[in-house]
């Protein structure tokens, strides 16, 4: 498959074809879309037909090519395309199966293979919805979820059926022409003797038994639960499965099958991720627990499970615009309130002497976006148009000038030159002025000039708009810049305007206890207070008296989460400001919460499991030892390139000689750790085994 010869002056006449006849029905994507300068979206392989068919006289096809090839090319050619987050939802009860996905068919169930599930869940006749139980180390939202959730309802029922029945059990059918695969078993052995593959799943239930079925893409059991459906339900339950197209990375891998036996459930989640709905809900949190439970990579999942609104679940996943809306410090304890939110900073003049300028930390300027975001949401398409016509005005305006050459003139004669332009400022230079030569004006000013509607003739209606008594220096400057931004705006020049989505913004804190607390936040715990958010809260920082407006005031929005992590047994948490601990809610992780994320190291995941979990219980039983000083599932990732010995000599049994440091008979300890661990005590004369390897 290839790209038709074509250049970019074909694919801006393919977009006003489009414009002028449309987009037939079947050409619709469903995957990627071009956005084009005046905020139009278009299909990226229908333009790229339309394109060829109009330089080359060809057919208008786009079955020669595939989407990700559209995407690159136009992308190579400098247009922007956006990735479509689009959720469809399949329901299946006793008598029919339908989805909003209109490529969905029963008679194609091999399409399953391009999609992943988002969310699947049971609900009964009455409303009740009832979720998966998830198992010790079972992932969430797999292939696997909705039928392990029939078994889980229906289990009384599958368990009673004869073996017969079991055998015949209608599993999946792909196609109307394809043989109906059938069979529930009783091991992967059993499993095996009629289809030897690894497309399975188990489910165990009663102390050690199991139920072993045909399970591959994400439609592959949708008869087995229909037929539990239909033999088990009651009229007008049904199944419910939220999923999404693929994305590049995941079309690559193949399907992520769990071929390894789940544990009976110990506890029940009332949604997709129960994580990201407690941050929901609370606004802020802190992971805490033993290290290497899984903290930092649980809080970047939640946060891409935040910011795309459930559509992904790993943070390399989301596009590069979504990847904005996340933002990860680790505090320490050098760290303060001027890295975190703002402080004087040196800065090389236009003269090339150094002086000092106010500038935000890290977490100020995540909040001005996410600020922006929400406050725009709340504007109408009016207001917004303004806006952009406003911007637009600006960046023309500046890009035209030439700094340091380009004369501008005041009312009163006053000459100057624009020298320096940033997103807040504007440098200019006063020849004839011989106080002060140089001046920092404000480019907000400016903006909010050329947004409102009534006009400037003299610099007394500035200093009325902007609520003054006087007018300052900067105005005449402001004035004259004005008027000629004014004098250049093109007239009648209208582009497509949509009104701002509110999006949700996700600031992560690692180690959030190492760092000396009210020195790093200051005045701001007032201001991230759940119970505050919004200009409720609003307060004046530090260097208000520096900013353009010392009135301005620093708010958190409401679309802002804030996630901590913390290791329990670092000494810092003694000092943990109690002023802290009343804003966030704390969440122990415990070290067999995320086993899941032991699926990385594929057949070696129960072999780590075993290790962990008899390492753990020495460490709990031992004296001035306790589960905070637990082994977490992150150490065993390792596994990727290490040995279990390697792991242990490497990695384990450093970790756990400065735990065991000074205490009465540390030699002992340590050998009690390394047999539950499974590592071979080394006495004189033995080799090391892991210094072979």
């Amino acid at each position: 498959m290839a790209i038709p010869k074509i250049k970019k002056q074909d694919i801006i006449a393919a977009l006003q074809y489009i414009d002028a006849h449309g987009v037939p029905a079947q050409n619709q994507s469903t995957r990627y879309e071009l956005i084009a300068e005046d905020g139009k979206r278009y299909p990226p392989k229908y333009v790229i037909a339309v394109a060829a068919h109009l330089a080359n006289g060809i057919e208008i096809a786009a079955d020669t090519f595939n989407a990700v090839e559209a995407k690159t090319f136009l992308q190579r050619e400098g247009f922007e395309i956006e990735e479509k987050q689009q959720k469809y939802e399949l329901t299946i009860t006793a008598n029919q199966i339908s989805s909003t996905d209109e490529r969905f068919t029963v008679d194609d169930l091999g399409l399953g293979d391009h999609y992943k599930p988002l969310d699947t869940y049971f609900e009964k006749v009455d409303g009740t919805v009832i979720r998966r139980k998830y198992g010790r180390g079972e992932r969430r939202n797999t292939n696997q979820t909705m039928p392990r959730i029939a078994c889980q309802i229906f289990e009384k029922q599958l368990a009673a059926l004869s073996v017969e029945e079991k055998e015949t059990f209608p599993i999946c059918q792909y196609k109307p022409s394809n043989p109906v695969i059938r069979g529930i078993y009783s091991s992967v052995n059993e499993y095996r003797k009629y289809r030897n593959t690894i497309e399975y799943l188990t489910y165990g239930y009663d102390n050690g038994r199991q139920f072993v079925l045909y399970c591959w893409n994400i439609f592959s059991t949708i008869l087995f639960v229909q037929e539990c459906l239909r033999r088990f339900g009651e009229t007008g339950d049904r199944f419910v499965l939220v999923y999404r197209d693929k994305n590049e990375r995941e079309e690559k891998t193949e399907n992520n099958i769990e071929n390894i036996p789940v544990r009976p459930a110990q506890r029940v989640e009332d949604a997709p991720n129960p994580y990201s709905a407690l941050l929901r809900a609370s606004k802020n949190i802190i992971f805490r627990g033993a290290p290497g439970t899984g903290k930092t990579y649980l809080a970047r999942e939640i946060a891409a499970d935040i910011v795309s609104d459930g559509y992904h679940d790993r943070y390399e996943d989301l596009s590069d615009e979504q990847k904005k809306q996340v933002e990860f410090v680790q505090f320490h304890p050098s760290y303060d309130y001027t890295d975190f939110v703002e402080g004087l900073r040196p800065k090389l003049n236009d003269d090339g002497s150094m002086g000092f300028a106010l500038q935000d930390g890290i977490f100020k300027k995540f909040i001005a976006h996410a600020r922006k975001n929400y406050e725009d949401s709340l504007k109408s398409q009016e207001m917004i148009a303004k806006e952009v016509s406003a911007q637009d005005a600006l960046e023309a305006f500046f890009a035209s000038v030439q700094l340091g050459e380009d004369e501008f003139h005041t009312v009163t004669g006053n000459t100057f030159f624009v020298t320096g332009i940033d997103d807040q400022h504007i440098s200019i230079h006063i020849p004839g002025n011989a106080s002060v030569d140089t001046l920092s004006l404000n480019m907000d000013e400016i903006r909010k000039m050329l947004e409102a509607e009534q006009r400037f003739d003299k610099i007394k209606d500035i200093t009325s708009f902007f609520g003054k008594k006087f007018a300052t220096q900067a105005f005449s400057y402001d004035f004259a810049l004005y008027k000629e931004i004014k004098a250049r705006m093109k007239k009648g020049v209208k582009k497509n305007i949509k009104r701002e989505n509110r999006k949700n913004y996700v600031f992560i804190i690692d180690e959030i206890n190492r760092g000396e607390i009210s020195k790093i936040f200051g005045e701001l715990f007032f201001a991230i207070d759940p119970g505050y958010r919004g200009e409720t809260g609003a307060v004046s920082t530090q260097y208000a008296n520096m900013h353009a407006d010392p009135d301005e005031k620093f708010y958190i929005p409401e679309n802002v989460y804030l996630i901590g992590t913390m290791n329990d047994i670092d000494h810092s948490v003694d000092s943990f400001d109690f002023a802290i601990r009343r804003r966030f809610r704390f969440i122990e992780i415990k070290e067999n919460d995320r086993l899941e994320m032991l699926d990385q190291i594929g057949e070696k995941k129960e072999e780590a499991i075993r290790r962990m979990t008899a390492l753990n219980q020495v460490i709990a039983n031992t004296e001035e030892l306790n589960e905070n000083y637990q082994i977490g599932p992150a150490y065993f990732l390792k596994l990727q390139t290490l040995n279990f010995d390697q792991l242990w000599t490497d990695c384990l049994r450093p970790l756990l000689q400065e735990y065991v440091h000074g205490m009465y008979d540390e030699s002992g300890i340590m050998q009690r750790f390394e047999k539950a661990y499974g590592y071979p005590e080394t006495r004189d004369g033995d080799t090391d085994e892991a210094t072979e390897n």
